[in-house]
């Protein structure tokens, strides 16, 4: 199955203790979800997702924010089932399909995403996309690129995650609305199962 696929969005999480993996993991597969991103931003980041992937195995966990070609194989070694980067160099992209995970490489131009196209990459990530120009930029590329799909993240929220949801080319949106800072540092996590129960209503309406 694709990434894409997997579910309309995509909680993309920064976690600076690795204590909250297992229960926020929990309260999201509660709402629904199963599948998460955590950001490598933190030191706790591969801990994180080392436990996820061995307490948690019914929801799909991986690694975002692979900057460097090394933390692709870190990840992978953790138990990472896919992975995320914020662009595309080569010896990113190297590193990344050498561990023989699917991965989202980030594109905010059209040329970025022919050069994907180019080694046969056919799904990506889009970021930042608000700042890159929102559903509209999405909508336009579509005509030039059909083939390919997208995960737009960066700036998406509860408000407008159903305009990018209704395009052909977004097979699901990622962001941080579903697992806010604020709640999970309280370790409300009913708060965060209704926020995923109500995340995929959303999806529903549009995707139904």
């Amino acid at each position: 199955m694709s990434l894409l696929d997997i579910s309309p969005v995509i909680p993309v999480v920064i976690l600076e203790d690795a204590s909250r993996a297992v229960p926020l993991a929990r309260a999201l597969v509660a709402g629904g979800i199963d599948i998460i991103e955590l950001t490598l931003r933190t030191s706790s980041a591969l801990e994180s997702i080392e436990r996820i992937a061995e307490e948690v195995p019914e929801i799909t966990v991986g690694a975002g924010t692979v900057v460097d070609p090394a933390q692709a194989g870190q990840a992978a070694a953790k138990g990472a089932s896919f992975l995320v980067s914020p662009g595309a160099t080569d010896p990113l992209l190297d590193a990344m399909t050498e561990t023989g995970l699917p991965f989202l490489a980030g594109t905010a131009t059209v040329s970025e995403m022919l050069a994907l196209r180019e080694r046969g990459i056919r799904e990506a990530k889009v970021f930042p996309a608000r700042a890159s120009g929102g559903a509209p930029f999405l909508q336009a590329v579509h005509s030039p690129v059909p083939d390919m799909r997208f995960c737009p993240t960066g700036g998406i929220g509860s408000a407008d995650a159903a305009d990018y949801l209704a395009l052909p080319n977004v097979g699901c949106v990622g962001g941080s609305w579903i697992t806010p800072a604020a709640v999970v540092e309280v370790a409300d996590w009913g708060e965060i199962t209704r926020l995923a129960s109500e995340a995929l209503a959303v999806a529903g309406t549009i995707r139904a």
